[in-house]
């Protein structure tokens, strides 16, 4: 096949490369994100793969089955940058990479918790500064803490173990699943809103749907217990940004780590270190001491990119054969989430 790729780094490139050795399709990489403008490159290619931030909506779908591409190849998890109505209508078939190293997001987060707690970031400019003072730096012990899961899929699921590990009493809830391996290993399964009363510290591992958009929001941030730390490493609008930045202020909310922010998308990827960033949400976030955001990087690990890679190209091989994939992604799919 011939295909695409938007929004490409030099780690997609040499990874996808790699990965492409053994799949030997006709591939070309953009660095640039999927646009109204940027579409019009694809013609004549039968694929397109694009991630997180490549905005797939009812316009760029037209433009695509227009120039001939029958394929969207997600190299990520979510899908709700996309259109799944329009595919569906322009007979696009969408597909997505549904696991790859649910470890890196899981060890991600764990860093996090420990950076927000023990003021590692702090820490670390004080000593490049020459300031060896121990003042607010001060956290507290992990062992004997009550943590939150929100969402024990893959990744919450690992991520749970590890803090089973760390010796932490271990609440999750999740609408779908409870896992029987978890509570056999002694994590217990709870309503949300009690969870959120009494857990320390509340991790984010859900997806991003019309009924979990604003999880977060001005009445749930109520019910956390104060000083709480919470960690988003999921999907950026999982929080209403400016309510978490009110019970910052309040300091209801002890801490907060992010590895992922609502409107990333203009952010992102880039480098915007010698440019004004006008997000005043985002940059009043990067105010507060307790607040740590890293830029979408929790997946980003070796094990975790060759695997992106492969299955990516797999879905690629296995929609060119005419077989069933299955990770394509339906209307269905969602429906039944």
């Amino acid at each position: 096949m011939k295909i695409l790729f938007y929004s490409a780094r030099n780690y997609d490139k040499t990874h996808f490369s790699a990965a492409n050795a053994r799949h030997d399709h006709q591939v070309e990489f953009f660095e640039g994100r999927l646009t109204p403008v940027t579409v019009t490159l694809a013609r004549g290619y039968d694929a397109i793969c694009t991630f997180v931030n490549d905005a797939i909506d009812a316009e760029i779908i037209v433009a695509l089955a227009a120039g001939g591409t029958k394929l969207i190849a997600l190299r990520c998890a979510g899908f709700n940058q996309v259109d799944l109505m329009s595919a569906a209508s322009a007979g696009v078939t969408v597909v997505r990479v549904p696991a790859y190293s649910p470890y890196a997001v899981a060890e991600h987060t764990i860093g996090l918790i420990l950076t927000l707690n023990r003021k590692f970031h702090r820490a670390y400019a004080r000593v490049r500064d020459n300031n060896f003072l121990l003042d607010g730096l001060e956290g507290f012990d992990l062992h004997g803490k009550t943590v939150g899961v929100v969402g024990t899929g893959r990744i919450g699921s690992v991520f749970a173990k590890i803090m089973l590990g760390f010796g932490c009493t271990v609440l999750a809830c999740d609408p779908v699943q409870r896992d029987a391996g978890l509570i056999a290993a002694g994590v217990t399964y709870t309503e949300f809103e009690s969870l959120l009363s009494v857990a320390d510290v509340v991790s984010l591992h859900c997806p991003l749907t019309p009924e979990s958009h604003y999880l977060i929001n001005a009445r749930t941030l109520t019910l956390m217990k104060p000083g709480a730390m919470l960690i988003n490493t999921s999907r950026g609008g999982l929080l209403d940004t400016c309510a978490v930045i009110d019970a910052l202020k309040t300091q209801h909310l002890g801490a907060l780590g992010l590895d992922v922010y609502e409107q990333e998308g203009d952010l992102f990827f880039a480098d915007l270190s010698s440019q004004v960033v006008g997000d005043d949400i985002f940059q009043r976030l990067l105010t507060f001491p307790n607040v740590v955001i890293t830029g979408h990087q929790a997946f980003f690990t070796q094990e975790a990119m060759a695997a992106i890679a492969e299955t990516t190209l797999t879905n690629i091989d296995t929609v060119a054969a005419g077989r069933r994939c299955d990770n394509e992604v339906t209307l269905t799919l969602v429906r039944g989430r």
